[in-house]
């Protein structure tokens, strides 16, 4: 089984073993491309590029699939998340259009490559249904249906879906699929590394110094590239994007039915935020998928409770016998709707970045790794205004767009604490953690399974914000842009850099 960046272990982690690289990277070499990230977005961008000729190296700061590819629910989508009108609403028709064609061509794209290199990774086509429950939902259906079809992309009305609710109206869309992410990624990984490519796991970056060379910084040592790529789902360090780009939190559960009732086809409901419904079926046996309960990162205190709304959601509808997996992941919703694919604002032209894809994951990497690739090459498309990340205009301030008054525990550095007195001022059952006030400054503690404190600085190395408990995943995640960390401080995902300062704890026995 792989690690993934939380508690909670997904469907996907179990079906791949770690992956092992074959080839040891060159500290002496100039790179043509670096590529920050070791999931979809990166390994796909890769493979393009080394196919195209350019000399590759991924750098993984943990393991391949180790973030959001990892913890995905994995649907191939031209019916997005952010709908067409939407999109024409928020840009115009002739985007939307593009928006489409652009989404066709990412699971044409995933589908090639699973012919060219004979990937068993599940992949299937289905027809998606968007089905509306209530009477405004169906008029909001009404308006996606007619922007769906303006868009290019075939729907029709049907009086039937794949999910045992009952609803008002259905529109039935062909054209999507649905895989097994790890596998399909692990597959391209070993493409890439045949062609040339070189991946490095456990490899950070922790800076990097733009001209017409990047000088990338790692805890591995420094690597030189002509371009940079960061495919890392939300750019590290202190960015324009980091204002347009939304993290959140979405629950799923695998579950075995006792009457074998699987549903075909992928299936979406309009509330908000929806639920969504699928099968897979992984080495003879299948599996319910159904996800939903989104909410901001960091910003629900009980999120054992988001677990346990969406079972008993699943139990109303469908003859439960076992729930083999229940995992929550992240993703990063943009400011306007469309995710943000091209040259980092406020960056050299060297340095490229992929992110803000809402909750199209899946499609949105095959759409990075087509469009990053043909601008790194020269090469001319009709996406790269579309999703342009330079279409966003600076604010004022935004130096000092994040100002909180902090309570820095640095005050302890280098000192120790006593485990008697912070545990009664905690008051923590094993396996709780919270934030608290010692001698005027905060604190994050957590008590492990064997009574054992753990103590941090609770202050987000990104950018100052304090971070919050996940009950679920036992991470500690920032509420502003998204960093986690587990209980012992070890930064999980990012955009931060770096780990949270821990706070050693004594029993005054030892003193």
């Amino acid at each position: 089984m792989i690690q993934r960046d939380g508690n909670c272990t997904s469907l996907w982690q179990q079906v791949v073993e770690p992956y092992r690289p074959k080839h040891e990277a060159d500290h002496n070499i100039v790179y043509d491309v670096i590529i920050a990230g070791g999931g979809i977005t990166g390994i796909s961008t890769a493979l393009q590029l080394q196919k195209a000729g350019k000399n590759c190296l991924v750098l993984e700061a943990r393991n391949l699939c180790f973030g959001t590819t990892g913890g995905t629910t994995a649907h191939l989508n031209t019916l997005l998340d952010t709908p067409y009108n939407t999109i024409a609403s928020n840009f115009n028709k002739d985007t939307a259009q593009l928006v489409a064609q652009a989404a066709k061509e990412a699971i044409n794209l995933v589908r090639q490559n699973i012919e060219t290199y004979k990937i068993d990774c599940g992949f299937e086509e289905t027809d998606a249904y968007l089905f509306a429950i209530t009477e405004d939902h169906e008029k909001e259906l009404e308006e996606i249906s007619k922007a769906t079809t303006e868009a290019g992309v075939v729907n029709q009305y049907t009086d039937k879906i794949p999910v045992p609710i009952g609803f008002r109206k259905a529109i039935k869309v062909n054209g999507q699929a649905k895989f097994i992410p790890t596998r399909y990624v692990y597959a391209l990984a070993e493409a890439f590394e045949e062609a040339g490519g070189t991946i490095v796991e456990n490899c950070r970056i922790t800076g990097a110094t733009e001209g017409e060379q990047v000088k990338v910084e790692t805890n591995a040592g420094e690597f030189t590239a002509k371009a940079l790529v960061y495919a890392t789902h939300i750019p590290p360090g202190v960015n324009l994007l980091h204002l347009r780009c939304t993290p959140y939190r979405s629950y799923a559960m695998a579950v075995t039915l006792r009457n074998q009732q699987y549903p075909e086809g992928l299936a979406y409901d309009m509330y908000d935020p929806y639920h969504y419904y699928r099968t897979q079926e992984i080495d003879g046996k299948k599996y319910l998928i159904v996800g939903g309960y989104d909410h901001k990162t960091a910003h629900e205190s009980n999120t054992n409770q988001s677990f346990h709304e969406l079972e008993a959601h699943i139990r109303k509808h469908y003859d439960v016998a076992e729930v083999n997996y229940q995992w929550s992941s992240q993703y990063y919703e943009p400011a306007d709707g469309l995710p943000y694919i091209g040259r980092l604002p406020g960056h050299a032209e060297n340095i490229f970045v992929a992110t803000g894809y809402g909750g199209n994951g899946m499609t949105y990497s095959a759409v990075s790794a087509m469009l990053l690739s043909k601008m790194i090459l020269n090469e001319e498309s009709p996406y790269i205004q579309v999703f342009n990340p330079n279409r966003i205009k600076p604010v004022a301030g935004f130096v000092n767009f994040i100002k909180h008054n902090t309570d820095v525990i640095r005050q302890f550095a280098g000192k120790w604490l006593p485990h008697e007195e912070l545990d009664e001022l905690s008051g923590l059952a094993t396996g709780e953690a919270k934030v608290i006030k010692y001698k005027g400054a905060k604190i994050a503690i957590y008590k492990d399974e064997e009574g054992r404190l753990h103590a941090l600085d609770p202050i987000c190395t990104h950018m100052k914000c304090e971070v919050r408990w996940n009950m679920a995943e036992r991470s500690w995640d920032c509420p502003c842009h998204g960093a986690r960390y587990s209980y012992d401080g070890e930064l999980l995902t990012g955009p931060a850099s770096h780990e949270l300062e821990q706070v050693e704890i004594k029993s005054l026995v030892e003193k």
